[in-house]
């Protein structure tokens, strides 16, 4: 489902404005209707992001970019408790965003995803803080082609062990 929906952001919204699609998240929007927030780069490669707002008319998909930054201008990614599973964080621009995730998961996509981006085409300091390193790392033995997965698998790992060690009777 959700490689059709960036299919259809680039095709629809990003294409026709010269911009490449590099990652979306769904997040936490106010009113009817999706909120994603997606990271593209411009033919100039600029990284830019936006909140694009997704409703339905009729039979017709609608999508409409909101909210706009650049990544040059952002500051700092808070994750807010790096121990924790959580969907909250923070994009620190000029001010302060608190957005939330449809899941953790998709909180650490969005934030590799920058962290690469930036990488690629700013090599600034961006600070990216309250979240676990081993998933953010391209070298960790967590890190595929389908990370989100791996996340969650990796935090079902956990809980797994701490369920076992739970369970187990202290002599």
């Amino acid at each position: 489902m959700s490689s059709l929906v960036k299919e259809e952001l680039a095709k629809r919204l990003f294409g026709p404005r010269r911009r490449r699609l590099q990652e979306f998240i769904e997040v936490e929007g106010s009113g009817a209707g999706r909120c994603y927030l997606c990271a593209a780069v411009t033919k100039s490669e600029e990284v830019e992001i936006c909140m694009v707002k997704h409703w339905r008319v009729d039979q017709e998909e609608k999508y409409e970019i909101v909210e706009k930054w650049f990544l040059k201008d952002l500051e700092m990614i808070d994750g807010k408790e790096a121990d924790t599973d959580n969907p909250y964080f923070d994009m620190h621009f000029h001010k302060v965003y608190n957005l939330e995730a449809y899941s953790c998961a998709s909180k650490y996509t969005f934030a590799r995803t920058l962290s690469k981006l930036n990488e690629m085409y700013l090599k600034k300091d961006l600070k990216i803080v309250n979240f676990d390193d081993t998933y953010l790392n391209d070298d960790s033995i967590w890190s595929s082609n389908n990370r989100d997965c791996l996340v969650l698998m990796r935090i079902c790992f956990y809980a797994s062990n701490l369920l076992c060690l739970s369970l187990c009777p202290l002599s």
